[in-house]
């Protein structure tokens, strides 16, 4: 990869493995399993293979919620899928998750058993499960729904776009930081907007809106996501600030966003989640 000013694309393209980045060797142009390796199986009905990347940390967000409201058929397993070593192109990952991305749910309370993968599907699955963080009245759901595919949307230019080429990339480019700059900043005045008269996403209802969207967006204005607040001047979405440091009182989510985390400060790491006294050890 040459840092110049203009690339000519070829008439067609060629992978090359050693060209992108800090992640080329994670990412591929085709989908399947490279090798054979079954996935553990713990002894809840929920498992969950993940990592503690925003889209990770929604789903055990969730789950800590729906046990923090006193629904044990919620508690789980969850095991690490290392994506730096590859472990998402398993047999096992694949068959739960045909795209190799994390997070990836089975339920064994069903038979047969359900698979569950994308953030956002798992977050509904759960809802509708357990009948909890979604709101009762149409109008309250509807709009639930309507920022829970909102973020599902709108994340991919934060993290693939923004956060990949400020972070991530071999070196900076001016104008694909520039570009998913103002997508960004563009989302969090979205955000600001409508946080300006609602507690939260969906109303005056904490709901899975709201776990979709705090990874990212909360997180991102926290200064806890691509080290970018001063670069993005989050000073000026108050709003979002407020809901940010809101949701991250929650001793549920204080607990989730722990789950599978392999980085960062020891006593926030959990590698595996199994049981409530794992945040103890």
């Amino acid at each position: 990869m040459s840092n110049t000013d203009s690339y000519t694309p070829p008439k067609v393209w060629q992978w090359d493995a050693e060209n992108g980045g800090e992640w080329a060797k994670t990412n591929r142009p085709v989908s399947g399993a490279t090798h054979e390796q079954d996935l553990p199986v713990g002894k809840h009905d929920l498992q969950l293979y993940s990592l503690a990347t925003p889209n990770g940390q929604k789903v055990t967000i969730m789950l800590e919620e729906l046990l923090e409201l006193g629904i044990d058929e919620a508690d789980y397993d969850a095991f690490l899928i290392k994506i730096g070593d590859g472990d998402q192109f398993s047999s096992g990952f694949v068959s739960v998750n045909p795209n190799s991305k994390i997070p990836a749910l089975m339920d064994h309370s069903t038979t047969p058993v359900t698979r569950v993968f994308e953030s956002g599907a798992i977050l509904q699955y759960l809802a509708e499960k357990f009948d909890a963080l979604i709101p009762s009245d149409h109008a309250s759901k509807t709009e639930c729904r309507n920022w829970l595919f909102w973020q599902m949307g709108s994340a991919p230019y934060l993290g693939g776009g923004f956060g990949h080429f400020y972070s991530y990339a071999p070196f900076k480019m001016q104008y694909p930081i520039d570009r998913f700059t103002m997508e960004v900043k563009r989302q969090l005045d979205v955000l600001n907007r409508h946080l300006s008269d609602h507690d939260y996403m969906a109303g005056s209802e904490y709901s899975i809106a709201d776990i979709a969207i705090w990874p990212w967006y909360g997180q991102l204005v926290l200064g806890e996501l691509y080290s970018a607040k001063e670069f993005l001047t989050v000073t000026d979405y108050k709003n979002v600030l407020r809901w940010a440091k809101q949701i991250a009182e929650r001793p549920a989510v204080k607990r989730g966003k722990r789950v599978n985390m392999t980085w960062g400060p020891k006593e926030e790491q959990l590698r595996e989640r199994h049981s409530a006294t794992d945040f103890e050890k």
